[in-house]
């Protein structure tokens, strides 16, 4: 039996960065299907959401004497919604929606692309704070930091219809608000 088994996240990412083993398995157990889940949910293939899954514990592995991971869970399901993109990046079949933010994302070759990513993120973070509070909270538990509309509901003891539709509604408004600066952002950015 395994005396860090109830070790928090931190602790687990501490003792990774030290090197430990021990440490990098347990981490492992607690998320591998979770991460496993959030890639097979957004390419529907079995066999590449098991490769972008090791890829991002090999990854893990190789590099933990030089990150500092601050909350493990968004670190771990960050890393598997890049893998995510790069797949898609090479599918050539980018979801209509992510397609913009993932040109500018490999645009390197563009000296503007990072100012506009930063303008068009101010721009969802200023949308943000106009939101109503249980609104603004919901987007941020699912779009930041990668909670399931389920563990939503449960966390705020609410109905998951209702975190449904303020998801709902929050997209509209946020495709609303941004659309504009979006448009200029896609024309400025294409070859």
């Amino acid at each position: 039996m395994n005396t860090h088994e109830n070790a928090t996240d931190d602790e687990l990412a501490a003792m990774l960065t030290e090197g430990s083993e021990a440490a990098f398995d347990l981490i492992y157990e607690r998320y591998w299907k979770k991460l496993y889940n959030e890639a097979f949910k957004r390419i529907n293939d079995c066999s590449e959401s098991e490769e972008i899954v090791q890829d991002v514990f090999v990854d893990l592995w190789h590099k933990r004497g030089s990150r500092q991971i601050e909350n493990l869970r968004g670190y771990l399901l960050g890393a598997v919604r890049y893998q995510v993109f790069a797949v898609y990046h090479k599918r050539k079949n980018l979801p209509a929606f992510e397609e913009p933010l993932d040109y500018m994302a490999f645009s390197a070759d563009n000296a503007d692309s990072n100012f506009l990513r930063d303008e068009l993120l101010a721009s969802i973070h200023q949308w943000l704070e106009t939101q109503p509070e249980k609104r603004r909270e919901i987007f941020r538990m699912r779009f930041l930091e990668g909670l399931s509309t389920l563990e939503i509901a449960e966390q705020l003891d609410i109905s998951r219809k209702t975190v449904q539709n303020q998801l709902n509604t929050s997209q509209q408004s946020l495709r609303e608000s941004i659309g504009k600066l979006l448009a200029v952002v896609i024309l400025l950015l294409r070859p």
